[in-house]
C-alpha cells in the first residue's frame, strides 16, 4: 500500500490498542505503544531510500528483504527496545506485541497488491502478489479516515476499529469475487490464454488485463464482466545471440527481468549502437507503455548506456539515456 494508507492503518491500530487494559490505563505504556504502532506500520518501507541509488537497485529490492520473515521478527525488536530504553517504566512485552502486529499488518496488506512482496524469504524468493487491491485504494483509505474521524468526535475507539476491520474483511472478499469474475470473462474472450494477469485500478470495477496465448500477447481493460482488448502483439522468442546476452548482463535489464512477467521486446539498429528494449505489458496508459528497460550496445559488445523505470514519452527516455551515458 502507499505511505498514506499505512499511516492511517497505524492510527487505527492505536484506537484498537485501547482494548489492552495496560495501554488504556498506563500512560507510559500507551505512549510507547502508539509510537511503536506508527513506526511499525512504516518500517518495512525503509527500503524506499534505495531510489536514491538507482531504479535497478530499487526495483530488485523494494518489498524484498525488508518485508521478509526474518525482518518481520526483527523490526519489532529494533523499534521496541530503544523505545523501552527511552521510557523504562513502560511495559516492554505489550510494546513488542503491538509493534509486531503493526509490522505484520503492513506486510500482510502489501501481499494483496499487484507489486506484492517477498514475504516468504528465506524459504522462497517468489513474489507473493494477489493483485486484488490497488497500491492506493480510495475505499480502504476513506474507510480508515471515517473511522478515525468518528474516534476524534468521541466514538468508542475499540468498537469503531472492530467495525472498520469487519467491513474491510468483507470488502476484501468482494474484491476476490470480482477478480474471479473478471478472470472468467477474460478466459471467454481469449480462450487459448496460457497466462492471465489481472491488476486492479483505483476504480472498483475497472481492471488492467495482460494475457499470453501460444502465439500472441493481449493487453486490455475489464469493466465488470466486459473485456476490451486494446492491443494484440505477436509473441516472439527473443534471439539468443551475443547482442542480447550482452544486454541482459546489464543491471537495469536484469532488474526488469526479475520484476516483469509479461513483456515484449524490440531490437533497433541506431547506427553507432543497437538498442535492446523490453516493454512491460501490464501498465498500458493512454496508448503508451511506460515501464521499460533499454540497453544500448555498441559493435564491440559494450553497453554504452541503459535505463529501467517509468517513462511517459520517448523524449524523456532519450534524456534519461543521455544523462546515464554522461554519468558513465
Amino acid at each position: 500500500m502507499d505511505t498514506g494508507t499505512h499511516i492511517v492503518m497505524g492510527l487505527a491500530l492505536c484506537g484498537l490498542a485501547q482494548a489492552d487494559p495496560l495501554v488504556a490505563e498506563h500512560t507510559a505504556t500507551a505512549s510507547v505503544v502508539y509510537a511503536g504502532l506508527m513506526l511499525g506500520s512504516q518500517a518495512p518501507d525503509i527500503d524506499t531510500v534505495l531510489k536514491l541509488r538507482n531504479n535497478a537497485v530499487y526495483i530488485r529490492n523494494h518489498r524484498g528483504f525488508t518485508h521478509s520473515i526474518p525482518m518481520m521478527l526483527a523490526w519489532p525488536l529494533i523499534i521496541s527496545v530503544p523505545l523501552a530504553l527511552i521510557v523504562p517504566e513502560a511495559d516492554l512485552l505489550h510494546l513488542w506485541l503491538w509493534t509486531q502486529l503493526a509490522v505484520f499488518l503492513h506486510v500482510f496488506v502489501d501481499i494483496f497488491n499487484s507489486y506484492g512482496t517477498q514475504a516468504l524469504r528465506p524459504f522462497s524468493d517468489r513474489w507473493v502478489a494477489l493483485g486484488v487491491i490497488n497500491t492506493f485504494d480510495p475505499y480502504i483509505f476513506g474507510a480508515h479516515a471515517v473511522a478515525l474521524l468518528a474516534w476524534l468526535l468521541g466514538a468508542e475507539p475499540v468498537k469503531t476499529m472492530l467495525i472498520l476491520y469487519g467491513l474491510l474483511a468483507v470488502y476484501y472478499v468482494v474484491r476476490f469475487a470480482v477478480q474471479a469474475a473478471v478472470r472468467s470473462a477474460v478466459r471467454r474472450t481469449i480462450p487459448d490464454a496460457e497466462e492471465i494477469i489481472i491488476a486492479p485500478t483505483m476504480r472498483f470495477f475497472q481492471w488492467r488485463i495482460a494475457a499470453c496465448s501460444g502465439t500472441h500477447h493481449y493487453v486490455g481493460r475489464a469493466y465488470g464482466r466486459s473485456v476490451t482488448i486494446y492491443d494484440k502483439f505477436p509473441r516472439r522468442t527473443i534471439p539468443d545471440n551475443e547482442l542480447v546476452r550482452t544486454a541482459f548482463k546489464d543491471p537495469n535489464m536484469r532488474a526488469f527481468l526479475s520484476f516483469s512477467p509479461i513483456y515484449r521486446w524490440e531490437i533497433t539498429d541506431l547506427g553507432s549502437v543497437c538498442e535492446v528494449r523490453l516493454i512491460d505489458l501490464r501498465y498500458r496508459s493512454k496508448e503508451f507503455y511506460p515501464f521499460v528497460a533499454v540497453a544500448h550496445v555498441d559493435d564491440d559488445m559494450h553497453i554504452r548506456n541503459s535505463y529501467t523505470g517509468w517513462i511517459f514519452s520517448e523524449d524523456k527516455l532519450r534524456k534519461k539515456l543521455h544523462f546515464a551515458h554522461e554519468k558513465g
